[in-house]
């Protein structure tokens, strides 16, 4: 096939850059200068096919590329699997709490690395996204969790667009499933006394009137101690949490520290060991298992900042509150005398028999316990967080107050948290009574 040539003595207008064919290499080349580098110099950018119509194509899109400014940036081509391992292991843990980071692994891990992580990152288009998550539906899992996936890709794409890893972000494009918010019904003022009677019979009783009275986080309410009770002014300092965390491996053989523990079949059906999905068998280089580890580190309950800068607030005590965290101090104070030299001093407001702070799965499962006895439907231990968010809407109290004593650093937080309850309907139609017939 005869080469195209320019004519003797013709150049390429200035900002075109150079396209031409060498007989020394036979190669077709392309050169154009993209704009200027770190160090001031000329960026510029040189590409060489066999073909002339490829290299034609390359040149083009270098022009195109540089006009619309999404040069592409040198270095490393990256794969979604490749970027979205390095975005969750070394970017997000920089600035995402600990949490946070969990809810990324997973979806990363098990749903976006074996779904889409073979594509190129600058190949990848939405509808990949979209046939994923009508396989995760398919397979049942709920379009929240889908939604959790989608959330995380949408960030770790978000992260490579600002880095000129991609032009653009193509999971802000993909639809994700519609998530019906789920109803919440707070308790109601009966329910709510019963279960602070059932449980002021207990031990560490009053953390569950916290809950109902003023709406404290789990983690927030388990992670206090005496400090930050002001007996002066009868006022509580929420500033930190107590968090589960997943320990870390001490040792340098990783998977063969944890060799006894690794899952090599999969489950019998039916299974009598898990009450969850049964978890899949372990992979060949697994590296779990941390906590068995004899140098394990970094886990277990662990002190923990408050979720925001509006999470760090200070209660003022009701009276009754008040006396009833008094009682619950001398309480503790008879625990630790007889528990003697097991006792684990931490400062802890609400501890184990020896002194250490509950673990929030244990208080869960005595939040469980107090409903039932209490003759109570059953409901979330975050429904006491509602309950008094509610409550407050009931008595009126100022939406900024409101904000403050919940921690909220939104007032979009008041439509989630804040319900109409039956007492707030019949307050309204005594109202309605009063002012339509009541003057008559």
């Amino acid at each position: 096939m005869a080469r195209s040539k320019r004519p003797e003595g013709t150049r390429n207008p200035n900002g075109e850059g150079s396209f031409y064919y060498s007989e020394y290499d036979g190669y077709w080349h392309a050169k154009v200068t993209v704009g200027v580098l770190d160090n001031g110099e000329p960026d510029r950018r040189h590409v060489k096919r066999r073909d002339e119509t490829e290299a034609r194509e390359e040149y083009r899109a270098l022009l195109n590329e540089r006009d619309n400014g999404t040069v592409r940036k040198k270095g490393k081509k990256w794969k979604v699997n490749a970027w979205l391992t390095h975005w969750v292991e070394n970017i997000a843990p920089l600035t995402a709490r600990y949490k946070t980071v969990v809810g990324y692994k997973t979806a990363v891990y098990k749903h976006l690395v074996p779904g889409v992580g073979a594509h190129w990152m600058r190949q990848i288009e939405p509808d990949h996204f979209e046939k994923l998550y009508t396989k995760m539906l398919d397979a049942g899992l709920k379009p929240a969790t889908v939604h959790q996936v989608h959330r995380t890709a949408r960030t770790a794409f978000a992260e490579a667009e600002r880095r000129g890893i991609v032009f653009r972000n193509v999971v802000r494009l993909a639809r994700a499933p519609r998530v019906d918010e789920e109803e919440i019904e707070p308790l109601e003022l009966e329910d709510v006394q019963n279960v602070i009677t059932a449980a002021l019979k207990r031990p560490n009783g009053v953390r569950y009137v916290i809950a109902l009275a003023l709406g404290g986080r789990q983690g927030e309410s388990l992670g206090f101690k005496w400090t930050a009770l002001d007996k002066k002014r009868k006022t509580l300092r929420v500033r930190k949490a107590i968090q589960r965390q997943k320990w870390k491996h001490g040792c340098d053989d990783l998977n063969a520290c944890g060799a006894k523990y690794h899952k090599t079949k999969p489950c019998k059906d039916p299974c009598a060991k898990h009450t969850r999905p049964c978890p899949p068998p372990c992979p060949p280089d697994c590296v779990e298992h941390a906590r068995m580890c004899p140098q394990r580190h970094g886990g277990g309950l662990v002190e923990v900042d408050v979720k925001s800068r509006a999470g760090r607030r200070t209660w003022t005590l009701p009276d009754e509150l008040f006396g009833l965290i008094e009682r619950h101090e001398e309480q503790q104070q008879h625990a630790r005398e007889h528990a003697g030299s097991e006792w684990h001093e931490g400062g802890w407001m609400f501890t184990q028999p020896n002194g250490k702070p509950i673990d929030p799965r244990a208080d869960y499962g005595t939040w469980c316990e107090l409903l039932a006895e209490a003759e109570v439907r059953p409901a979330r231990l975050h429904d006491a967080r509602h309950t008094a968010a509610t409550v407050l809407l009931l008595l009126g109290v100022d939406p900024r107050v409101v904000m403050q004593m919940m921690g909220w650093s939104t007032e979009s937080m008041k439509k989630r948290y804040q319900h109409v309850t039956e007492a707030l309907r019949q307050d309204v139609a005594g109202q309605l009574n009063d002012y339509f017939w009541k003057a008559a």
